[in-house]
């Protein structure tokens, strides 16, 4: 008696499938926050069988040329480091070859996009301040809903108006503001002074939270530890399928209450079907990405390292830089490969896209990690719109209501900035300007800053532009 494997494990039986016409666009190699994941997004490759109705409907693609994956620590809703963007390889690092430890799937045929649509309503910010318990009503601040104390002590909820509802929460406690130039003791993380709480507890003091946002059924994980407060991460499902990139982080303190948190509050909705190509043509493209970054797998000579001494590692356990400069590949090992969603920003807004989910080591008993790769048929993907030379994107994000249009960026603690609109027909222009302080040290710490612009009119569908670099801005 034969059975059969699911058909999205990398072990599973393969279906001979009509090939598609192959396409060539530009890749975007990107690293999720915490440095856990790659992702990849290319449009070159094979395809994969297709039904022809999403042959023929199905829009094409525009990603963008960066994506944000959310804080750079899961289910930490406190300030990014500035500079490489979060989901974004550091270019120095040496290229990736991936190997399939056997054989890899086909998957489906087609599958959809989702995103999520619309505005968040006081009744769903309600229901999350209930299950954190945050006493107070939801009240308008700029573009966003509030729920607390925003001088504490206590506890702040906020969740921008517009879809996806981007939500973070913490318990707050009065902090005294900074003189310019000094460093103060709330610029330091406190020190950890107890015992996490154990996963099990840590995923029932999430639980509530989890129903709140909808995201109740979520493969749960509660590795992560942030001194004495243990994370759970949620990744839920999204039309039976895995997800990658839309957790919801929830941190629980030594005491076994939430203290803090971040995720999205407004539910998916099923978008246009895309035919896909197969695991196999999607591992071609990841390869094809990091030989790109390898130059084209050129001879990159031998690494400019004397010969250790006994105990010392050897050359080929560094990651050394060879003679020439160019790093020699690091290969990984596909373990698994499965069909999901992952997020990528389309048209500026985050979008939940079919993708493979591979599941990687790197060497014998090397750490693990998620590698994604997008599955959409090359020819249905446009390529990303690199941003001009003039320098990097200054406005990460934005959140809209109505006329009012808030934009996040990040800054020095020791210069005030304000933000301005240029509009058009099809878009508004924001430019971020800096007055530096004149006079006295400074400390080189960078923050997220927020300020709000009022527009002539309702931003409507118009695109977000930043000014300094000419790229698009994202949604919050």
């Amino acid at each position: 008696m034969s059975t059969e494997r699911p058909d999205n494990d990398v072990t599973g039986p393969r279906r001979r499938r009509p090939p598609l016409v192959a396409a060539s666009v530009a890749a975007a190699v990107l690293l999720a926050g915490g440095g856990g994941a790659y992702w990849a997004s290319t449009a070159s490759g094979d395809g994969g069988a297709a039904d022809g109705s999403a042959r023929d409907k199905a829009p094409v693609l525009a990603l963008d040329s960066v994506a944000e994956a959310g804080p750079a620590t899961p289910g930490d809703p406190s300030t990014r480091p500035p500079g490489i963007a979060p989901g974004e390889p550091d270019p120095s690092g040496p290229p990736v070859v991936y190997r399939a430890a056997g054989q890899l799937p086909d998957g489906p045929g087609e599958a959809a996009v989702h995103r999520a649509t619309g505005t968040v309503a006081s009744a769903e910010v309600a229901r999350l301040a209930k299950a954190l318990g945050i006493p107070g009503t939801p009240r308008t601040v700029d573009a966003s809903w509030v729920v607390g104390d925003e001088d504490g002590p206590g506890a702040l909820l906020k969740v921008t108006k517009q879809a996806p509802g981007t939500w973070t929460f913490a318990r707050t406690t009065p902090t005294k503001p900074c003189d310019p130039g000094k460093m103060c003791a709330n610029q330091s993380p406190p020190e950890a002074d107890g015992q996490p709480v154990s996963e099990k507890a840590a995923k029932a003091a999430a639980v509530p939270v989890l129903k709140a946002v909808g995201q109740d059924d979520a493969a749960l994980d509660a590795n992560q530890l942030m001194g004495d407060v243990r994370v759970v991460n949620a990744d839920p499902k999204v039309d039976g399928l895995p997800t990658y990139g839309w957790s919801t982080g929830i941190q629980v303190d030594p005491d076994g209450k939430v203290s803090g948190g971040s995720g999205q509050l407004k539910a998916l909705e099923k978008g246009d079907t895309y035919p896909v190509i197969g695991a196999d043509a999607a591992l071609k493209q990841l390869n094809e990405a990091g030989k790109a970054k390898g130059d084209g797998g050129k001879d990159i000579g031998g690494c400019a390292t004397p010969v250790p001494l006994e105990g010392e590692p050897k050359p080929s356990d560094l990651q050394c830089v060879p003679s020439n400069g160019k790093r020699a590949p690091v290969t990984q090992t596909v373990e698994k490969a499965v069909f999901g969603l992952a997020l990528q920003y389309v048209d500026g807004r985050q979008t939940l896209v079919p993708s493979w989910l591979f599941h990687v080591r790197q060497g014998t008993g090397g750490p693990e990690s998620t590698v994604t790769q997008i599955a959409v048929a090359p020819e249905f993907v446009e390529k990303p719109t690199a941003p001009t030379p003039s320098g990097d994107r200054k406005a990460t994000s934005y959140a809209a209501d109505g006329r009012m249009l808030e934009v996040t960026f990040w800054g020095g603690v020791c210069s005030t900035y304000t933000a301005s609109a240029e509009e058009s027909l099809g878009q508004v222009r924001i430019t971020i300007t800096e007055e530096k302080q004149k006079g006295g040290a400074c400390i080189m710490i960078a923050k997220e800053l927020k300020r709000t612009v009022t527009l002539e009119k309702p931003l409507g569908d118009r695109t977000v532009i930043d000014a300094e670099s000419g790229a698009t801005v994202p949604r919050s």
